[in-house]
């Protein structure tokens, strides 16, 4: 079955022997760092199917000369929620799960624990955060600091934290409002694990990371225990900026994977971007048209909140892990997403009927950067969405952590047949 990732990612493989230039977007990106206050920034910009722009200046640690690379791992934040919107989508496709399939049935152990309310939700809601779960709170909060006292692995904490959270009774109807909650993610992640019988987090790397080709892709914190090997991440406290080494204070905590803990190197983020415009007709065919479509296909219409923290959506609509942006700098509404753990931020576009995406990372949280990369996305959109294609310089060689990389070092293959956990209610259930 190794095959199975083999043929998926033959194009990919192909179009990174072949694909050897690109513009360089350094001199554009440089005037940013200091302009808004930013350690380090990265961009790249994908036309059919191809990195034609992309960069990456500053440093990985402010105050230190570590330059960054553009092979470096940025953090994704929730720019992660739509890589697991595709894995729900591979299951219903599989018919592991449909789209109306609620968290009750998926869970019917759990009846007599958790809200009736909750109970009816479908993995739909989940991941349009149009289920009721109440947004980010200090219930949450605190349900995510019990979480990591807990036994198991992680699939068995997150059924904990489903079982645990779901005491609480909704905040809104399913499906009248949307609201802004990991907790559907988290909620998501558990139903993934429950019938497929992996944790999320293998999956993530066997059916995304993997098929993609997206080499430098990882979970937690970008850095190493450590080391300096990525962009570390930083916040200003005081009106100082301080830098976080890989560590409990890091990133998020792996029991709320699924909403958020991705990274990946800018060029890496863009061939995810490149793979959404394409609309399904790019290898690999990880899900059918149609149903990659329904991923991007708005779902509700969001209120605006101009007091959203930078990473989360303010304004606009939200599909299934992908919002919509109608944007004064583009000519039609774009698929956009940001991320951020409150140290990095990270802002993917997409433009499905240009077949074409940018990115845009930087390694400090904050409304300065967000600022920095709106402005940049809008410089990109107008310089690279029309016209013909920039004129490319050679790109560097890859450095040594892009290179060599066997992914049947990393996880076992897929199996045939059903997996042997799926829908065992003894399977992910915690203490």
């Amino acid at each position: 079955m190794f095959v199975w990732v083999g043929v998926a990612s033959m194009a990919l493989f192909a179009s990174r022997a072949h694909a050897a230039t690109y513009a360089s977007l350094d001199s554009s990106l440089d005037p940013y760092l200091a302009r808004y206050g930013l350690p380090a920034l990265a961009a790249a910009v994908v036309r059919e199917g191809r990195v034609i722009a992309a960069g990456a200046v500053g440093t990985r640690r402010v105050g230190a000369h570590v330059p960054v690379t553009i092979d470096d791992r940025f953090h994704l934040g929730s720019d992660t929620k739509a890589m697991t919107a595709l894995i729900v989508a591979m299951l219903v496709e599989e018919g592991r799960l449909r789209w109306d399939s609620t968290v009750g049935e998926v869970f019917p152990e759990l009846a007599g624990s958790i809200d009736a309310g909750l109970r009816a939700v479908t993995i739909t809601q989940l991941l349009s955060h149009t289920s009721g779960v109440a947004p980010d709170n200090q219930a949450f909060n605190e349900l995510v600091e019990r979480s990591l006292t807990q036994d198991g692995n992680l699939d068995e904490i997150r059924y904990w934290m489903v079982r645990e959270g779901g005491r609480q009774p909704l905040a809104a109807k399913p499906g009248a409002t949307f609201a802004y909650a990991n907790m559907n993610y988290v909620i998501a992640g558990a139903l993934i694990e429950r019938v497929s019988g992996r944790t999320w987090d293998e999956l993530i790397t066997e059916r995304v990371f993997a098929p993609l080709d997206l080499r430098t892709a990882g979970l937690g914190a970008q850095a190493a225990l450590g080391r300096v090997d990525a962009p570390l991440g930083h916040a200003i406290a005081d009106g100082r900026t301080t830098a976080f080494l890989a560590g409990p204070n890091g990133d998020n905590p792996p029991t709320i994977g699924p909403a958020g803990i991705a990274h990946m190197s800018v060029l890496d983020f863009a061939r995810w971007g490149g793979w959404n415009a394409g609309q399904g007709r790019r290898a690999p065919q990880l899900v059918r048209p149609e149903t990659l479509q329904k991923l991007h296909t708005p779902v509700i219409t969001m209120p605006p909140k101009p007091d959203a923290p930078p990473g989360t959506p303010s304004l606009g609509s939200y599909a299934l892990g992908w919002g919509q942006l109608t944007m004064d700098w583009a000519p039609a509404p774009l698929l956009y997403h940001g991320g951020s753990n409150g140290k990095n931020l990270a802002h993917i576009w997409v433009d499905p009927p240009r077949d074409f995406a940018m990115v845009v990372m930087t390694n400090i949280g904050g409304t300065a950067a967000e600022e920095a990369l709106r402005a940049i996305a809008a410089a990109l959109y107008q310089r690279y969405a029309t016209g013909p294609m920039p004129t490319p310089a050679p790109e560097p060689e890859p450095t040594k952590q892009r290179t060599g990389l066997d992914w049947s070092d990393i996880f076992t293959p897929p199996q045939k047949g059903p997996p042997p956990f799926a829908g065992d209610t003894r399977r992910g259930q915690g203490r």
